[in-house]
């Protein structure tokens, strides 16, 4: 594992190099046209019912509204790809825009997020708040005080820190911070059930070991589904809808799993990566 460890160093570096690549190994999960290969869940509601017209793509952009919501009602929101991934760099553009929805919570101010290694969309319960799931929480500043971006949250899961079991819900990263309505660049390196970074732009900016299930802060989900120690190797990409209008202009991500087994396959594909990058 420590070359792949290596590797994974490596493609930190690649982040801000491939984001105009749309082929050589870059999926863009996001079509910019429409929601085809998502699925949609809601609290209260059921599989696919777009509440709202929460989830909508207009201008290119996948964003999140409430323009139809009389108050929020803690009616937290997720779109799922439909496909699961268990190594893989996924990145975000994303931006905060306008004013929250009547009702939000005063934590839930410019908050989104990006679940990794979760549940299915079809699994939870229609009642269930959050997918069990770790978040790669999105936080934009308020325009006065320090609010770091890209922390982790754990619904319904624990990680591994410096060789310690962390219980914590969430813990903040090293990120600065993004006032204002400007872009921002998050993604996470996961490497199945082993490590996992948080990045903003080029910084990494939180590191976690050994995801498994086991946390709380998830309400009405399948309880057999958080018995503790489990450990994740793969699972859903899901992003946010937590009562404040957020904008995503790109989700993409490299899939890793086939170089996982032949560490001299995935340094190699890193390094061309790399080379491609240096000719921009």
């Amino acid at each position: 594992m420590k070359k792949l460890f290596t590797c994974g160093l490596l493609l930190l570096t690649l982040t801000g190099m491939c984001q105009k690549k749309k082929n050589n190994g870059w999926i863009q999960l996001f079509n910019g046209k429409d929601l085809t290969g998502w699925d949609i869940k809601i609290k209260g509601h059921d599989l696919n019912e777009n509440y709202g017209n929460t989830f909508r793509v207009e201008d290119g952009l996948l964003k999140v509204r409430y323009d139809q919501y009389t108050n929020f009602n803690e009616q937290y929101g997720h779109i799922f790809y439909k496909k699961n991934f268990s190594a893989y760099l996924v990145v975000v553009e994303y931006r905060f825009v306008g004013e929250q929805v009547a009702g939000g919570p005063g934590w839930a101010l410019r908050n989104s997020g990006i679940m990794l290694h979760g549940q299915s969309a079809a699994s939870m319960g229609k009642d269930q708040d959050f997918p069990i799931s770790l978040e790669e929480q999105l936080l934009g500043g308020n325009g006065t005080d320090p609010r770091s971006t890209a922390n982790l949250c754990t619904p319904g899961t624990n990680v591994v820190m410096n060789g310690k079991l962390i219980t914590d819900h969430c813990i903040s990263s090293t990120s600065k911070t993004y006032h204002g309505e400007q872009w921002v660049r998050a993604a996470a390196l996961v490497l199945r059930d082993s490590v996992i970074k948080h990045i903003v732009f080029n910084d990494t900016v939180i590191v976690y070991n050994k995801p498994q299930t086991g946390g709380g802060n998830v309400l009405n989900a399948d309880s057999t589904l958080v018995q503790a120690g489990r450990l994740l190797k793969e699972g859903s990409i899901s992003l946010q809808s937590e009562s404040h209008p957020v904008d995503f202009r790109k989700v993409e991500i490299f899939d890793l799993e086939p170089y996982m087994n032949d560490p001299v396959k995935l340094e190699a594909i890193l390094r061309k990566l790399q080379k491609q990058g240096k000719k921009k």
